[in-house]
């Protein structure tokens, strides 16, 4: 069994994160359903952080307590669960609730995913440990979309289509092969919650990974929406999957660089991604969408996924599991908080002026973050000369 337990828990991040983005195909039908306007969608998008963020903030290290795999079961369950009852009781509430459901499983997974991943590999294989939980993680949260897009082309108008029953009938399978996995970690008698640590030197990596995820997040939630209204929901799961897969490509390019040096360049492609990104939700050109969801791809999962869990999780080698929770409490505050935003304005004042007062804020953090590295930095010199 110890040579298939990497990609066994690989194969268990995967059908996590697969089962996250099942649903975003469907976000129109789920809003149509429910006669509200696009602050619906949303909102139903980030009640999945609603689920996440309490898991990570009070759970984050968990399985330091109680081991590395129970909550990944915990997680594959809820996984199976949420989308079961959006299989059988379409609607968006039930949305709202899945996505909650969703969000806490992701929490449970990623964190003892991380660290589980690392002590199976071993601490000399830190950062192509961390490639491995950002790899199926990155192919899980696009692979979900693209499933359903497909399964819509191939089977027509459905709430229940055939990706979900695939999830379905994976999640038990995974549950006994998680349980059949090594005992790794060294069980340590402290509390049951346990919060996320921010290690000195993770902000830099958190605020980009917040920038970045907050790109991914208006793909995700939005460019249905802005594609059904122009008659080419088709595409929503090939974009959304493009939002994900190309930063999956990147991420073998991004482990040979140093970690700074593959921040700075990630932090360089979120503007040009959501420039490319809002020019072609403007001029409703599929290329200029696809190219923009590109380049947001490769920095959100490419450049600035890896590079931050790498550093973080090589800066708290004796929390890794806290580290983590608190590397993502950064990303998904970015990933819901502005999406949130832009969903109120959009019902205001249209969904391409809510993208564009996106555009102008995220360019303002982005001049902020350099400014303060800089500064940072010239104070450190100071310091050392």
């Amino acid at each position: 069994m110890p040579r298939f337990s990497v990609p066994i828990l690989a194969l268990c991040l995967f059908a996590v994160t697969f089962a996250v983005n099942l649903q975003a195909p469907l976000y129109p039908a789920y809003v149509a359903s429910s006669g509200l306007g696009a602050m619906a969608a949303t909102v139903a998008f980030a009640a999945y952080v609603a689920g996440l963020m309490p898991t990570l903030i009070f759970f984050g290290g968990l399985s330091d307590r109680i081991g590395r795999k129970v909550p990944l079961v915990c997680a594959l369950l809820l996984s199976g669960g949420a989308t079961l009852l959006l299989a059988l009781s379409p609607g968006w509430v039930q949305l709202v609730i899945a996505r909650v459901l969703l969000g806490a499983g992701t929490g449970l997974a990623t964190t003892s995913g991380t660290a589980y991943m690392t002590e199976l590999m071993g601490e000399a294989r830190a950062k192509q440990a961390a490639l491995m939980v950002t790899s199926a993680t990155s192919l899980g949260f696009g692979g979900g979309a693209l499933a359903t897009g497909l399964s819509l082309m191939a089977q027509g108008p459905s709430f229940a289509p055939a990706s979900f029953w695939l999830l379905l009938l994976a999640v038990p399978v995974l549950v006994l092969a998680s349980l059949s996995l090594p005992r790794a970690w060294v069980p340590r008698h402290v509390s049951m919650l346990r919060l996320p640590v921010f290690p000195a030197g993770s902000a830099p990596y958190g605020i980009a990974m917040g920038l970045s995820w907050a790109s991914t997040g208006m793909t995700i939630a939005v460019v249905p929406l802005l594609l059904d209204r122009h008659g080419l929901g088709a595409w929503s799961g090939p974009v959304i999957f493009l939002a994900l897969f190309v930063g999956f490509l990147c991420q073998p390019l991004a482990r040979r660089m140093s970690n700074p040096r593959a921040l700075r360049l990630g932090l360089c492609l979120i503007p040009l991604g959501f420039a490319g990104l809002l020019s072609g939700a403007a001029l409703q050109s599929i290329p200029l969408i696809l190219l923009g969801t590109a380049l947001t791809s490769a920095s959100s999962y490419g450049f600035t996924y890896l590079s931050s869990l790498s550093e973080v999780s090589m800066l708290a080698p004796e929390s890794r599991a806290r580290a983590t929770a608190g590397l993502f409490v950064y990303a998904y505050c970015g990933f819901s908080i502005p999406v949130i935003a832009a969903g109120g304005l959009a019902d205001r004042i249209g969904l391409v002026q809510a993208m564009g007062v996106f555009f102008v804020a995220q360019l303002a953090c982005l001049a902020a973050l350099v400014i303060a590295g800089r500064g940072r930095r010239k104070r450190l010199a100071r310091v050392a000369a």
